[in-house]
């Protein structure tokens, strides 16, 4: 297949290659699709997270910042529209929107974390369940706190590093660029292969690119946001 990638090997290293793999096929790559990070349930089996959400109507927000977080909390605010929906950025939102069947009421144009802080209501105080992964960064539920919102954080998920095969090692050491969409990934990514490679590493956000650069991997290109049409472009633009 020709394209812009045509003869290039690339590895997404999330656990689902999904629409991404497909734009990148589009563009003539070979995707090599080896998962660095599984996602699993929290030490508490999701007790936390299905109490929280038995009492729905005690909150005026549920905030959720990733998709596995959106499937797991979604469909327990379905039914109860008088709860607001936030979602960090459009794939995460459309997640969340099919998990609750309405849309969804606040999406950053900044997919990330402080873009969510920038755009939420600052008044009146409100009751916001936030559920996110075991490793999610405190800015979002301290900067809700900070303008006197009324946080409950709660587990929805676990993020841990995987180990790979020794053959899919060998594959990852033979890519010419790798995606990263997570700190968890970017362990993997060192764990697995090192902290340098031929590969060109392409990191998925700013707070990926710093952990990555935090363990000694170095980030060539950073995309700006995680969905499939941004990613596959910037690749298109910097593989060569």
């Amino acid at each position: 297949m020709s394209g812009p990638l045509h003869g290039r090997r690339v590895a997404i290293t999330r656990p689902d290659a999904g629409e991404l793999g497909t734009r990148l096929r589009a563009l003539g790559a070979t995707v090599v699709h080896v998962p660095l990070i599984e996602i699993t349930d929290p030490i508490d089996g999701g007790l936390a997270l299905r109490r929280a959400l038995a009492r729905i109507d005690a909150f005026d927000w549920l905030v959720v910042t990733s998709a596995n977080g959106a499937r797991r909390a979604g469909p327990g605010a379905a039914g109860h529209p008088r709860v607001r929906l936030a979602a960090v950025g459009p794939a995460t939102a459309e997640v969340l929107a099919e998990a609750a069947g309405r849309p969804v009421d606040l999406v950053p144009r900044v997919a990330q974390a402080e873009g969510l802080l920038e755009e939420f209501p600052r008044t009146p105080a409100r009751r916001v369940l936030l559920a996110q992964a075991d490793r999610a960064r405190a800015v979002l539920a301290e900067g809700l706190r900070t303008m006197g919102h009324d946080v409950e954080t709660v587990t929805a998920y676990r993020t841990v590093v995987r180990t790979p095969t020794p053959e899919e090692i060998a594959e990852l050491r033979d890519v010419d660029a790798v995606l990263l969409a997570s700190g968890s990934a970017a362990e993997g990514w060192a764990a697995a292969v090192g902290t340098t490679s031929r590969a060109t590493v392409v990191a998925i956000g700013p707070v990926t690119a710093r952990a990555a650069s935090r363990l000694g991997v170095t980030v060539a290109h950073v995309a700006p946001a995680p969905d499939a049409d941004t990613v596959s472009e910037l690749l298109a633009s910097v593989v060569r």
